[in-house]
């Protein structure tokens, strides 16, 4: 056999075409990409108090499925990485997202900046560290069992951050969207004002975003996908863990693709609910729904995402509205609602200690863009509908992936017009979050402004 050598500097030679083409192809723009995964079982082992519905009188009773920590560790081959912590929990404290943080700063280097912490916001999960202070009267038993769960919480998921940055291998990153409709708006308009109930021509955001992790060859690893609606269609007489619509929907997804991790990112459903709900059978039908809209997204054509990575990370001081004198606090101590006397206790004992209450709320803003082609926008809280269907129209629906309940749930963030309307997400919720009251109409431009400032930064 004769060895052909050919001269590719050859000026008729194909190769320096073949490479160009080649170089720039979509699947060459991805070649550069790494992906870990990696899981964590963080379902209690004991009897714990649950989390999202102050109704409750007693600690938890078994489970339905195992909670789960999930973790997505990308590097662009650049120098650039960022982790997606997603959870089948209510949602991170800044005090835990910080703690966590930090550890995960100091262990592995991963600037805070780098880190998503996601939570599902699932009601039947158990209490985490400081979240909804107003709404759990622990005896020192639970209390003590709360706190021993979120430190072993806490080093679980520092441990399955540090997993999935040590499983970094090629990758290629696709994305897409669906979408599906069992959210309702639940700001239900009576002669009595708003109250929490069904909304069927309130706003709604039925988008379901999907990212595809593969191997370079096509072999599904991961599935990142979101959805704005609570997680709850397991309403306060349910006692057994689950990850509600979200961990039925991974579960399906995780069935359907075996070796492959599901993970779920709750989108701004603050003012949307499951409908129907208060089933299991319901939460597992939803649950189905969902995975049945990620499954045909992965079944259709994708985008390609190219890098490089970027991450900022912000705070933005969000104002409060004047809080009730301290009159209306002592007139609330003899009221039957004793979350309302309570909260009242508190905030009298804070104003006799500092002679003021807190007038601003510090809030975290994070942003991941995939070069071009994905823009990840995570907000912290509760936050309403409102927000993405607003962010969309502002700075384009194409690659825009709205979260919330990210690094900080702290309370609800709503809208200048749900504040205008009022209701639990504009006034009430703040009882059970121990803040003295609503926020001021301006939080809305404060965060969209900042959203938009980061987005398009260079």
């Amino acid at each position: 056999m004769t060895l052909i050598r050919a001269n590719p500097s050859h000026p008729c030679h194909p190769w320096p075409i073949l490479f160009l083409l080649l170089l720039f192809s979509p699947a060459a723009a991805q070649t550069s990409w790494k992906a870990g995964v990696a899981k964590v079982a963080i379902t209690p082992d004991a009897p714990v108090w649950m989390a999202g519905y102050a109704s409750r009188t007693r600690p938890s009773e078994g489970k339905v499925q195992d909670l789960y920590a999930k973790a997505l560790a990308l590097d662009d081959g650049r120098g650039g990485r960022v982790v997606l912590l997603t959870s089948d929990l209510i949602g991170f404290s800044g005090a835990l997202a910080e703690a966590i943080g930090a550890r995960v700063e100091k262990q592995f280097r991963l600037p805070r900046a780098r880190l998503v912490l996601s939570a599902s916001h699932t009601h039947t999960g158990p209490v985490t560290r400081d979240y909804l202070r107003g709404s759990y009267e622990l005896d020192a038993r639970q209390a003590a069992a709360v706190a021993d769960y979120n430190r072993r919480l806490e080093d679980q998921i520092v441990a399955v951050i540090g997993r999935a940055l040590g499983d970094l291998r090629p990758a290629r990153l696709d994305f897409g969207r669906g979408e599906t409709h069992f959210g309702v708006n639940r700001r239900e308009f009576t002669g009595q004002g708003v109250r929490i109930g069904v909304n069927r021509d309130g706003p709604v955001d039925p988008d379901v975003p999907v990212l595809r992790v593969a191997s370079p060859r096509g072999e599904l690893r991961a599935v990142v996908f979101g959805y704005a609606c609570h997680n709850t269609t397991l309403t306060g007489e349910f006692y057994e863990f689950s990850g509600d619509y979200a961990g039925f929907a991974q579960e399906r997804l995780e069935a359907a693709h075996p070796g492959a991790t599901a993970m779920y990112v709750m989108g701004c459903g603050a003012d949307i609910n499951p409908q129907p709900r208060s089933q299991l059978e319901l939460a597992r039908d939803h649950g189905a729904a969902l995975a049945a809209a990620v499954g045909r997204v992965l079944g259709g054509a994708l985008a390609p995402v190219r890098g490089p990575l970027r991450a900022d990370f912000e705070r933005v001081a969000l104002p409060f509205a004047a809080p009730p004198a301290r009159a209306e606090f002592e007139a609330r101590l003899t009221e039957a609602n004793a979350f309302r006397r309570r909260h009242a206790e508190r905030m009298l004992a804070r104003l006799d200690r500092d002679g003021k209450l807190i007038s601003e709320y510090s809030y975290p803003i994070q942003v991941v863009r995939f070069g071009g082609d994905l823009t990840l926008v995570a907000l912290a809280g509760e936050v309403v509908v409102d927000y993405v269907l607003r962010l969309k129209r502002e700075l384009g629906a194409g690659g825009l992936w709205v979260a919330a309940y990210c690094n900080d749930v702290f309370a609800y963030v709503p809208s200048a017009r749900v504040l205008k309307e009022g209701g639990y997400e504009a006034a009430e919720s703040m009882i059970y979050y121990d803040l003295p009251g609503p926020f001021a109409p301006a939080v809305e431009e404060l965060i969209v402004g900042r959203v938009r400032a980061l987005a398009g930064k260079k």
